[in-house]
């Protein structure tokens, strides 16, 4: 039983690393290609840099809730499972 346990909290935490890598490198690409279109839109037509700010903010807010949503499920999986007593007894030995 604590073996299985072990194998369980081993997988849990290479899915969380795994999927908090994957979804930090998701939003930092997006990131990076959103700002790059509204410099490019402010180069473009200055008059219009208010209202691209505040466009280009809210939708980096927006994708940098998405890489906290994957931390979120990252932290979910590493602490609240099933079999948390067992592990934690495992290495309280």
């Amino acid at each position: 039983m604590e073996v299985q346990a072990l194998k369980f909290f081993i997988a849990s935490v290479t899915a969380a690393g795994f999927g908090i890598a994957i979804a930090a490198f998701g939003c930092g690409i997006a990131q990076g290609i959103g700002l790059k279109s509204a410099v490019e839109g402010i180069a473009r037509n200055p008059e219009a840099s208010g209202k691209v700010t505040v466009t280009m903010l809210i939708g980096l807010a927006m994708i940098e809730s998405l890489c906290i949503y994957a931390l979120v499920v990252a932290l979910i999986l590493i602490y609240a499972h099933p079999q948390a007593s067992a592990i934690a007894a495992l290495f309280a030995h």
